[in-house]
């Protein structure tokens, strides 16, 4: 029997599972920052309950059944058990709070990504495929204003309102990923970090770019959001690695 039919009273499990394989995953993927980053996945139609990640718990070691219910619109969802910090309920309160749309939200300081957020332009030009599925698909944040407490939360918020635009460069901090399940924001998260890393690396080369032109890196962004399937196979494949080895992700 695989550990994905062995399924706890609890509300939402197919969703707990995935998104415990996806923090595994981003964990063996090392695009996590010890016990510092956070997931969500909204559970209710308007998006304002959401489950997330316990406070300070490592991505490898994160089961389906450890997630908690966050409540958006109630901060005493903070005294609960392994409540999260306040700069978790900061950022994705705050946007689960104002853009029903982000489904699932996925914020790492994945290096590659993280460096681009440093640079003083932090645009991603469409210089392979992989960059080019982010053209005209992000926001920069280069606002930062210390840790995303509240206020921070709802500033960031603020720039994800265009339902089209799915990814946060946040200067001086991370990436924020939003989608419209675990399957969609992971696989936007995997090929960001992907993209992120071609360009940095291309920099080092001290070369000129080969820039795509823009009515290409469009089409190819629209050819790979109309493709079929991509992002649930990814997620399929990594648990059925997952289940293969044994893993308690979905216990």
């Amino acid at each position: 029997m695989s550990v994905t039919d062995i399924r706890p009273n609890m509300d939402h499990w197919q969703e707990r599972v995935d998104l415990a394989a996806a923090f595994r995953w981003t964990a063996r993927l090392n695009l996590h920052e010890a016990v510092a980053n956070h997931f969500s996945l909204s559970i209710n139609e308007v998006g304002t309950r959401f489950l997330m990640n316990p406070n300070q718990m490592h991505f490898a070691r994160i089961k389906a059944s450890d997630l908690i219910v966050v409540d958006a619109n109630d901060p005493e969802t903070l005294t609960g058990p392994n409540a999260p910090d306040p700069t978790a309920w900061g950022l994705h309160g705050g946007l689960h709070r104002h853009c029903a749309h982000a489904r699932c939200a996925m914020h790492v300081h994945s290096i590659h990504a993280t460096v681009l957020a440093s640079l003083a332009d932090s645009r991603l030009p469409p210089i392979d495929q992989n960059c080019a599925t982010f053209f005209n698909r992000y926001v920069i944040d280069d606002g930062y204003g210390g840790l995303a407490f509240e206020d921070e939360g709802e500033r960031c918020a603020g720039l994800l309102t265009d339902p089209r635009k799915k990814v946060m460069i946040m200067g001086n901090h991370g990436v924020m990923i939003i989608g419209d399940s675990v399957a969609d924001t992971f696989n936007r998260l995997y090929y960001f970090e992907r993209a992120a890393e071609t360009y940095i690396r291309a920099l080092q080369t001290g070369q000129k770019l080969r820039v795509l032109p823009d009515d290409i890196a469009e089409k190819t962004a629209q050819e790979l959001e109309e493709y079929p399937g991509q992002a649930e196979r990814h997620l399929d494949e990594l648990k059925a690695i997952l289940d293969t080895e044994g893993s308690d992700y979905a216990a």
